[in-house]
């Protein structure tokens, strides 16, 4: 049997870190970390998304502020928004949630935050500090990666690492991140998509393989030598009519015919999903210490 990767294991230490910090940065400098969210619209996930997130803040022990804007918004009010939160002292991270409606051009969102306050780690100043191997706020995602990999004490340097995906929120950081020298990183690392001719030939030889695809059981056991580490990023929803609520929850890999082959695995839900909230909040605590300015 596999080793389980649980995602609820990892972001529980690293949110018991936070907090103990948190309380010590208040209690020696006066400081309590501070997170502002911004919903544009009603998107039912997005709004579940930042409720946990405003959750997340009241265990920690954060200041948390949530704006609820109508679709209507336009781009120059939730700029203005941010221009605001920018200024504001008492918010050291702003996470504007996404997707936002079709008139609002998300990249001139992101570029207007406040790289110092962009927690998301989606800002280009925060992604070429990163790519270069500066300190940095990293994306969420690929940081949780990284420290479960870490936590579980999963050897990477010199390993052969593949990565299924090429997106900026995952496959591309997370490659930069895995290839420098750095806990969890020092890999040897490609980076392949659907677009291979053969992805099989590709995955089969890695000794870690991470799926951040987007497509439900897109990975199946004759992609996966023996005794590989599989981590899967994805998160699909796909017709269960014998569930409660008609769907489930699935990711990019086959878990059940991948798990036998694999040394180690993460599940789906209970994954690196549970990661992303916690480097988020880590990266807020890291703004208000000042750690990068």
């Amino acid at each position: 049997m596999p080793i389980i990767i649980d995602g609820t294991i990892v972001s529980n230490a690293i949110l018991d870190r936070v907090k103990a910090e948190a309380e010590e940065l208040r209690r020696e400098r006066g400081i309590t970390p501070g997170l502002a969210v911004v919903l544009v619209g009603d998107d039912p996930a997005s709004a579940t998304y930042v409720r946990s997130k405003g959750r997340m803040c009241e265990r920690l022990g954060f200041h948390s502020i949530t704006h609820r804007l109508p679709a209507s918004t336009s781009a120059l009010e939730l700029l203005s928004l941010i221009a605001a939160l920018n200024a504001d002292s008492a918010i050291h991270g702003i996470l504007v949630q996404s997707p936002l409606p079709g008139h609002i051009d998300y990249e001139q969102v992101v570029e207007t935050i406040d790289y110092h306050k962009d927690v998301d780690g989606f800002h280009p100043v925060n992604v070429g500090r990163m790519v270069i191997g500066l300190p940095a706020h990293e994306s969420c995602t690929p940081a949780g990666v990284l420290a479960m990999l870490t936590h579980y004490q999963i050897p990477t340097s010199g390993r052969s690492v593949v990565i299924i995906g090429r997106s900026n929120i995952v496959g591309k950081p997370l490659a930069n991140m895995m290839m420098q020298k750095r806990e969890g990183g020092n890999a040897i690392v490609t980076v392949a998509h659907s677009a291979a001719a053969d992805l099989g030939a590709v995955t089969r030889n890695a000794d870690i393989v991470i799926a951040a695809i987007g497509r439900p059981r897109y990975i199946t056991a004759d992609m996966v030598k023996e005794g590989a580490v599989v981590i899967d990023v994805g998160i699909n929803r796909v017709d269960d009519p014998g569930s409660e609520k008609g769907y489930r929850i699935v990711g990019d890999v086959d878990f059940d015919a991948v798990a036998p082959k694999c040394s180690a695995i993460t599940p789906v839900p209970g994954g690196v999903g549970k990661m992303t909230i916690a480097m988020l909040m880590l990266n807020t605590l890291r703004s208000a210490r000042g750690d990068f300015h």
